[in-house]
């Protein structure tokens, strides 16, 4: 019996370190991009900030990737499927919107709309 508790332990032990080196591993929203193209570019970088536009024109997507906490703003609105840990859904993103996480977070996107939806991205360092 002791030998089972302790194979258990050690099987969910694994579990979470797997888990969470896959979270770990995930490429920044910079690194990562749609078919081997880059969707993000750095518009300012400091000690303390980076700051990324996003532009995804119809049919493209952003790879699953990680933000550090940040705060993001809609310059140009579009229809998206997104999945991250909780699922996926369809969400229309208006121009303007704004957002921010105070974790780190991870998600992969693609614009099923019909026009190019375009995003600032405040990341923290």
């Amino acid at each position: 019996m002791y030998m089972k508790k302790i194979t258990f332990v050690l099987l969910f032990i694994g579990i979470i370190n797997l888990s969470c080196k896959e979270k770990n591993s995930l490429p920044d929203p910079l690194q990562a991009g749609w078919k081997g193209e880059s969707v993000c570019k750095v518009i300012h970088e400091d000690k303390k900030l980076r700051i990324l536009k996003c532009t995804f024109a119809p049919g493209v997507g952003h790879e699953k990737h990680k933000h550090q906490p940040h705060f993001g703003y809609t310059l140009q609105g579009g229809t998206f499927k997104i999945t991250d840990t909780t699922g996926t859904k369809t969400v229309h993103v208006k121009t303007g919107t704004t957002w921010s996480k105070d974790k780190v977070t991870q998600h992969e996107v693609l614009n099923v709309g019909d026009s190019t939806s375009v995003y600032l991205i405040v990341e923290h360092k």
